[in-house]
């Protein structure tokens, strides 16, 4: 496949338990296959994916991770952009990431 995929969601914020406590959202387990299906060549080492997300119109450059536990990815979302866009723990948050 050559050019980019959009996939679009909604996922709630949420705080790892670690010390570091990264702040993450989970993509849809339906999105997740389809993304693992058509495009896991294109991860790297531990199942690490580059990516462009978008979050109430900020945008980075990033990746997402596969997580085996949880069966899904994962998109961390630094403080940087929690704090522009007004983020919170726990809040629902309408999300896109370009493959």
């Amino acid at each position: 496949m050559n050019g980019k995929i959009t996939y679009e969601f909604s996922s709630i914020l949420w705080k790892h338990s670690s010390s570091g406590g990264w702040h993450f959202v989970s993509l849809p387990k339906d999105i997740s296959k389809e993304i693992r299906t058509h495009h896991q060549w294109l991860e790297e080492g531990w199942g690490r994916m580059k990516t462009t997300a978008k979050i109430n119109g900020f945008a980075w450059e990033t990746s997402i991770w596969f997580d085996t536990k949880l069966d899904t990815y994962l998109l961390p979302v630094k403080a940087e952009i929690r704090k522009k866009a007004k983020l919170a723990i726990g809040q629902d948050i309408k999300i896109s990431i370009t493959i």
